[in-house]
C-alpha cells in the first residue's frame, strides 16, 4: 500500500482548521476540536508503537490489558455524554459494552473466521476497536436520548425511542452500505490488493458485528436503567 509522508499529513489540518473556527463560533467552544485532534494524533502513534510491540511478541497479557483499556476508555467517554456520571451507571455501562461486545468479538474469532490461533493480536486487535467503538457510540445516543425522553414520556416509550434513535446510524449503514458507500474495512482490503469479492465476505462480518454488538450493549444498559428507576 502506498505509505504517506509525514508531513503530507499537515494537509488535513486545513479543513479541520474549518471545522475549529465555525465549532468555535457557532458553539462558543475554542479548543475542543484542537484538543480532539491532538489527542487523536497521540493516542493514535502510541498505539502503533504498542501494537508494533504487540504483534512481535504475542503477549497475551499485554493484549488483555489493551482490550481492557479499550473498554474502560469507551466507557468513560459515553459518561461525559450524559447527566447521571456516578460510579453504578458508568459500571453499568462498562458491562453493557463489556458483554455486548466481547460476545460478538468472540463469536466472529472462534466461529466465523475460524483461526487456527483466535487470539492472534492483528486479528483481535482491529476486530475489538471496532466493536467497542461502535457499541460506545451506540450507547452514548441511546442513554443520551433516554434521558431527554424521560422528561415527557413514561419508561416505555422512553425506552422505545432511545433505542431506534441509537439504531438509526447501524440500519442507515446497511442500507447504504455498497450501493452509497464503501466501507473503511473494505476499501482499505482492496487498496491493499486483496480480491474484492473476499472483501465483501469480511465487511458483511463486520456490518453484522457492528450492528449486534451495539444492539446488545443498548439492550443490558436499557435493562438496567428501567430496573432502576421501576425498582425506584
Amino acid at each position: 500500500m502506498q505509505s504517506i509522508p509525514l508531513l503530507n499529513l499537515l494537509y488535513m489540518l486545513l479543513p479541520l482548521c474549518v471545522v475549529a473556527f465555525f465549532y468555535y463560533i457557532w458553539v462558543g467552544k475554542k479548543t475542543e476540536i484542537a484538543f480532539a485532534t491532538a489527542r487523536m494524533s497521540i493516542q493514535l502513534i502510541v498505539i502503533g508503537y504498542v501494537l508494533t510491540s504487540l504483534f512481535t511478541t504475542n503477549a497475551l497479557w499485554l493484549l488483555a490489558l489493551l482490550v481492557a483499556v479499550m473498554i474502560t476508555t469507551a466507557s468513560l467517554i459515553v459518561r461525559r455524554n450524559i447527566r447521571h456520571q456516578d460510579f453504578q451507571t458508568y459500571l453499568a455501562i462498562l458491562i453493557s459494552i463489556a458483554l455486548g461486545g466481547t460476545l460478538n468479538l468472540a463469536l466472529v474469532l472462534w466461529c466465523v473466521l475460524n483461526l487456527e490461533n483466535p487470539l492472534e493480536p492483528r486479528f483481535v486487535i482491529p476486530l475489538a476497536g471496532m466493536i467497542y467503538a461502535n457499541s460506545m457510540n451506540a450507547i452514548s445516543l441511546c442513554a443520551e436520548r433516554y434521558e431527554k425522553e424521560r422528561e415527557h414520556y413514561d419508561i416505555e416509550k422512553a425506552r422505545a425511542i432511545a433505542f431506534k434513535a441509537s439504531m438509526i446510524p447501524q440500519i442507515n449503514s446497511f442500507l447504504a452500505v455498497g450501493f452509497v458507500s464503501l466501507p473503511g474495512m473494505m476499501t482499505g482490503q482492496i487498496l491493499s490488493g486483496v480480491d474484492p469479492l473476499i472483501a465483501v465476505r469480511y465487511q458483511i462480518v463486520v456490518m453484522g458485528m457492528i450492528l449486534s454488538s451495539g444492539a446488545m450493549s443498548n439492550i443490558l444498559y436499557l435493562t438496567y436503567v428501567v430496573f432502576k428507576e421501576a425498582k425506584n
